[in-house]
């Protein structure tokens, strides 16, 4: 006996076709909500792994400090860049004395811009002074009853040739005499907090005229800042009325970029020197200040100033924290793609000894990009100034494609 076929109802026909279509439907349509999905999801967002330091710092300077005395040294546009040496006590500085004779002259007979102050007519009495000097055994120049200066010639001529009676001349024009000079010296120096300074003469050639490495430093600072006398202590030579041609003390003029301030020597002081230069390093100029104290001969005065202000020099190096094309990282994508993160500049930095360069930096993430772009910076810090290289991709990151697409549902969208 054989089974008869199983007939269908029409409504059961219609109901299987309808799944059967309603099935095929919906498999079409998760295809193409996978494929779209795919297709058009958003990438994973790849960030950068850096490598970079924290901080670049130097080896620290090594100054060869002279072996007698006290000194000091600084570049002022640089802080921390100050160093001193040997006894801070205050003591006789001879005729270093006269950069602040200048100074509190120039405060009490100020000479415009441009300008070379009053005339002053020297008398008999500048001649009798002149004589005493001579007569003591000080330095000076000559002057001549009738003699007509310009203010700077006779500064000129109390500087250069280190002369102690056009000293005590201007002291007398300025203030009247040497009494009322001395005192209105020692009020400008209690204003201007040099502590450790004190004047009983204009000219220095007693003990009593003292001060320290520190005060000095800043009183080299003022001299610089006033046009009339650092131009006055650059120059190697000038002839005056009266007085002739008359050298600058001062040999180290043009020796390492030296080209101030002022010598000192007596007995008591020893060889002194106040001193200032421009030394260059790299690309760059900087302005050094320093004084040596006590120095047993003038020979060994330059021998030490020139080996304390050649290790100032080499204690300053120029720094490239970032050159083009540095590499700060890298960017590697899930789908293989990998280029490195690069500085698009270079930042260049004059430092003092071991100061240190603090780094920082800063990127975002990307999905892809083309060569060049501009992802990040690195930030530079010296001193409290900042500088900022911009950080780009080296190579494109390009779109993973179609097929890692549609093969990596899961790595999309991350």
């Amino acid at each position: 006996m054989h089974d008869q076929p199983r007939r269908y109802t029409r409504q059961q026909v219609y109901r299987r076709r309808r799944i059967v279509v309603f099935g095929f439907l919906g498999i079409v349509l998760v295809s193409i909500l996978y494929i779209t999905g795919s297709l058009f999801a958003p990438m994973p967002a790849t960030a950068a792994v850096t490598q970079h330091q924290a901080s670049i710092a130097q080896p620290a300077a090594d100054l060869v400090w002279p072996t007698w005395g006290s000194s000091a040294i600084t570049a002022p546009d640089y802080p921390g860049a100050s160093e001193l040496h040997g006894s801070s006590a205050s003591v006789p500085i001879a005729s270093v004395t006269k950069t602040i004779t200048a100074l509190v002259i120039l405060d009490k007979k100020p000479i415009a811009s441009g300008k070379d102050g009053p005339t002053i007519s020297f008398t008999q009495k500048d001649v009798d002074i002149w004589n005493q000097v001579i007569a003591e055994g000080g330095s000076w120049a000559p002057v001549v009853a009738g003699t007509r200066m310009t203010e700077r010639q006779a500064l000129e001529a109390m500087l250069l040739p280190s002369a102690n009676n056009y000293a005590i001349s201007l002291a007398n024009w300025a203030y009247g005499s040497t009494g009322s000079f001395v005192s209105a010296a020692n009020s400008w120096l209690k204003a201007k907090k040099f502590t450790g300074t004190h004047l009983d003469s204009p000219d220095g050639l007693t003990p009593g005229s003292v001060s320290t490495t520190k005060d000095l430093i800043g009183i080299g600072k003022l001299v610089l800042a006033d046009p009339v006398l650092s131009a006055i202590v650059s120059q190697k030579n000038v002839t005056l009325p009266g007085a002739g041609k008359q050298d600058n003390t001062n040999t180290l003029l043009g020796v390492g970029g030296i080209d101030g301030i002022k010598t000192g020597n007596t007995d008591e002081a020893g060889n002194c020197l106040l001193f200032s230069a421009k030394v260059t390093v790299g690309q760059s100029t900087v302005r050094v200040i320093g004084v040596v104290l006590g120095a047993p001969t003038h020979n060994d005065l330059w021998a030490g100033v020139q080996k304390l202000l050649t290790s100032m020099k080499n204690g300053f190096a120029e720094v490239d924290a970032a050159h083009v094309g540095q590499s700060y990282g890298t960017y590697t994508t899930p789908w293989g793609a990998k280029t490195t993160l690069v500085s698009t500049s270079t930042k260049m930095f004059l430092v003092w000894s071991d100061t240190p360069i603090q780094v920082a930096l800063q990127t975002r993430t990307v999905q892809s990009g083309k060569a060049g772009d501009v992802v990040g910076q690195v930030t530079f810090t010296l001193n409290g100034k900042t500088q900022t290289a911009q950080l780009a991709l080296k190579d494109a990151l390009p779109d993973p494609g179609p097929w890692w697409r549609l093969a990596h549902p899961g790595g999309l969208g991350a």
